[in-house]
């Protein structure tokens, strides 16, 4: 049965990878035309260091697997990768996968 949550339910929830790792926590809920977007990820300290020290993602609501006590997102979605440049604040991985951002 679904069971449809509230977006201010999820607010706060750990993100975990399909893989098994910490990723973070939920922030905020980016909503477009009433519908989930996207999903602003305050990760932890230990990935900051491979998004080059950024503090949050922002990550299409796509690669969201699944979302109950915790929040699942693929990880093969995410760019973890050592070393590279510094980044922003956020890095909104709407915008690396060829997305449109607009609002």
């Amino acid at each position: 049965m679904l069971r449809i949550k509230k977006v201010s339910e999820v607010v706060g929830k750990k993100v975990f990878t399909d893989t098994g790792d910490f990723f973070g926590d939920v922030e905020e809920g980016n909503l477009v035309e009433n519908k989930v977007d996207s999903w602003r990820i305050r990760v932890a300290s230990s990935i900051g260091s491979f998004l080059g020290g950024a503090k949050g993602v922002i990550i299409p609501h796509q690669f969201v697997r699944a979302i109950g006590d915790v929040v699942i997102v693929s990880r093969s979605s995410l760019p973890l990768e050592e070393g590279g440049d510094s980044v922003g604040e956020t890095v909104d991985l709407r915008e690396e996968r060829g997305q449109e951002v607009g609002i």
